[in-house]
C-alpha cells in the first residue's frame, strides 16, 4: 500500500497553459487587439476590451495597445464560435434557449519573445434564451457574448497572476 502514495501523489490535475512567473521588471504590458479567425462579428473587440479592462481592475501593470511600448505583449486569437440549439419549447418545436462556444488561443511573451504564459485552448460557454414573441424580440447573443467576455477575461487574468 505504501508504494502507491507516491505513484498516486504524482497524478493530478494540470491546466492547458504553459507559465513562466512574470519577471519582476515587466511593468507595461501591451494588449493589441485579438485576431478573429471567425465569421462572428466584433467578438475580438468584445474580447480584447474585456481582457484590457480586467487587467487594468486587477493588476499593478500599465496596459498599453503598442507592443513596441511595453515589456511584454498578450495576444489572443478567436479560433472558433458556435451557437447550438440547447433547448426547445415541447407545444411549438421552436428552440427557446441556445448555447454559444467560443475557443481561444493567447500568449503572454516578455519583449524578448520569451514565452510567460500561453493557453492554446480556452473554451467558454454561454447560454442565452430566444423569444418566440415577434413583437417583444431582443436578440439575446450580444449580452451572451459580453457575459462570456468578461468571464474569459476574469479567468484569463486569475491563470496569469496565479501562475497556472
Amino acid at each position: 500500500m505504501a508504494a502507491l502514495v507516491p505513484v498516486l501523489a504524482g497524478c493530478g490535475y494540470h491546466t492547458a497553459g504553459h507559465v513562466v512567473t512574470i519577471p519582476q521588471d515587466v511593468h507595461t504590458i501591451a494588449i493589441p487587439a485579438f485576431v478573429n479567425q471567425t465569421q462572428t462579428y466584433r467578438i475580438e473587440q468584445r474580447l480584447t476590451a474585456a481582457v484590457v479592462q480586467e487587467m487594468i481592475a486587477r493588476t499593478h501593470y500599465r496596459v498599453v495597445s503598442q507592443p513596441a511600448d511595453a515589456d511584454a505583449i498578450l495576444r489572443g486569437t478567436v479560433l472558433s464560435t458556435t451557437s447550438a440549439p440547447l433547448t426547445y419549447n415541447t407545444q411549438t418545436g421552436q428552440v427557446s434557449s441556445v448555447l454559444v462556444t467560443v475557443s481561444i488561443k493567447v500568449s503572454l511573451k516578455d519583449k524578448d519573445g520569451k514565452v510567460l504564459y500561453q493557453n492554446p485552448s480556452y473554451l467558454f460557454r454561454q447560454q442565452y434564451q430566444v423569444s418566440n414573441d415577434p413583437p417583444s424580440f431582443f436578440e439575446e447573443d450580444t449580452p451572451a457574448f459580453e457575459r462570456l467576455s468578461r468571464e474569459f477575461a476574469q479567468t484569463l487574468v486569475s491563470n496569469i497572476l496565479e501562475g497556472f
